[in-house]
């Protein structure tokens, strides 16, 4: 997608967009103009079912790895799930129980900021002011409504048609750099910098053009049973391994997996139903591929679905540890949620008061 042309002098004043307050750091009227040391990123993720193994290995793992490397911002988007039909309770223990699986994974609340979308109201804000600078032709051309609102799209949501302005709203927020996302979501994030760069053109510099962060190997993780298609929550129980799957599932699921009529336990991505089950063992160690293929070298698909199912289970076995001691807690969980909305409120409600400011709003 295309968005208006750029003014000569853009190119000199983006250096002019800064960052408010390190969500990381208590917030203080001084350092509003103190350059960060680290890349922003946000990072957001529905509370639609428990994440899966595929959620895991290509976004939570290296959210939880690269903590250090980035001024990390995680989200539980609660808003967004609410762009299809939602039961109350069902939601609020969703969001809960992703919130418990995110730190059970290793994000540390002292190290980055966790927090539940609908806590801070900016973000419903931003995307109301984001809304009236977005072109309807830029929202039709949104692949992602296409698959979720199926064919008969008159009956979706507004919300769900609408629901990139508010992811770009989630990320503009915060003056991100950078947005993790798997290829599927590359074209919101262009969306995103699109809306940005035309706020920006026609209102002065006021909001940090994101990039998108794809990581190329093992990005998709594809659905066990059909593994010509993303492994996905929404999918039938066969098709994924959740997070909190207990060890006989996870073997009868393995045991299931889609593979092909061939012998050999290869690499070869014309053969998608090994080359996925391979690509989730590989991801769960610290082998080459060529390593991995010497260890399977000569024996059968049994044999290799149950080392699998073994390095899957031990490596889930931590993390459902400690999200049940975190689940048996929700009063200290709301408060770990609280605090981390308390830590990246002011530079939010510092960037809506800067883009009210620029649209004439009093």
């Amino acid at each position: 997608m295309s968005a208006p042309t750029k003014a000569p002098e853009k190119a000199e004043k983006k250096a002019t967009v800064k960052r408010a307050i390190k969500p990381t750091e208590q917030a203080h009227p001084a350092q509003a103009s103190q350059p960060a040391k680290r890349e922003r990123v946000f990072s957001g993720i529905q509370p639609s079912n428990i994440p899966h193994i595929g959620n895991y290995l290509g976004a939570i793992r290296h959210w939880v790895a690269e903590q250090d490397r980035y001024d990390n911002i995680y989200c539980v988007v609660d808003l967004h799930a609410l762009t299809i039909p939602q039961d109350p309770a069902e939601l609020r223990q969703n969001t809960r129980n992703l919130a418990a699986l995110l730190l059970a994974c290793g994000i540390d609340p002292k190290r980055s900021a966790l927090f539940v979308q609908s806590h801070i109201s900016a973000h419903a804000e931003l995307a109301w002011i984001l809304n009236c600078v977005t072109p309807t032709g830029w929202l039709n051309r949104m692949t992602q409504f296409k698959v979720k609102a199926g064919e008969d799209r008159e009956a979706a949501s507004t919300g769900l048609y609408d629901y990139p302005v508010l992811m770009a709203a989630d990320i503009l927020l915060y003056q991100a750099d950078g947005v993790p996302v798997g290829d599927d979501q590359r074209q919101h994030v262009e969306l995103t910098r699109d809306i940005a760069n035309t706020f920006n053109h026609r209102f002065g510099e006021t909001f940090v053009e994101p990039r998108a962060l794809i990581r190329e190997v093992g990005a998709r993780i594809m659905a066990l049973d059909e593994p010509d298609k993303k492994m996905s929550k929404s999918g039938a129980e066969p098709s994924y391994l959740s997070l909190l799957d207990p060890p006989e599932v996870i073997r009868k699921k393995i045991a299931r997996a889609t593979t092909d009529s061939q012998r050999t336990i290869v690499f070869d991505e014309s053969r998608p139903g090994i080359y996925n089950l391979l690509t989730i063992y590989q991801m769960l160690g610290d082998e080459s591929r060529e390593q991995v293929e010497t260890e399977f070298a000569g024996k059968g698909y049994k044999e290799f679905k149950a080392a699998l199912a073994d390095r899957v289970i031990a490596a889930l076995e931590p993390i459902q540890r400690r999200y049940a001691e975190l689940a048996s807690d929700p009063a200290q969980l709301d408060a770990l949620l609280a605090e981390g909305a308390a830590r990246v409120r002011p530079l939010a409600e510092q960037t809506l008061r800067l883009a009210k400011e620029r649209v004439g709003l009093i």
